[in-house]
């Protein structure tokens, strides 16, 4: 079921958004309705993100307080991750 927005702006700011809206080959309400879907799309993705993080954070509490979790300590990880940029930076010049 489709819903109806509704508001206010002034008749000027109305004219020049119509007149942008027309150079561009559409109305005013069909650019309203794709910034709409647009907002909407972005909270989907948003919202669908949030969900796996909380998903990846709970899952690492889980294996945390299963015992099954593995520490790194600072330096080793900082080493870790220079030598995987070290590949990356060698990939990229090959």
């Amino acid at each position: 079921m489709d819903t109806r927005i509704q508001f206010r702006i002034d008749e000027e700011t109305k004219r020049l958004a119509q007149l942008m809206a027309e150079s561009q080959g559409r109305t005013l309400s069909e650019a309203c309705r794709e910034l709409t879907v647009g907002l909407a799309e972005e909270q989907r993705k948003s919202m669908t993100h949030d969900l796996w993080l909380t998903e990846q954070i709970n899952a690492a509490f889980d294996k945390f307080d299963s015992g099954k979790a593995n520490f790194t300590e600072h330096d080793e990880a900082k080493a870790q991750m220079e030598t995987r940029k070290m590949k990356i930076r060698n990939r990229a010049k090959t």
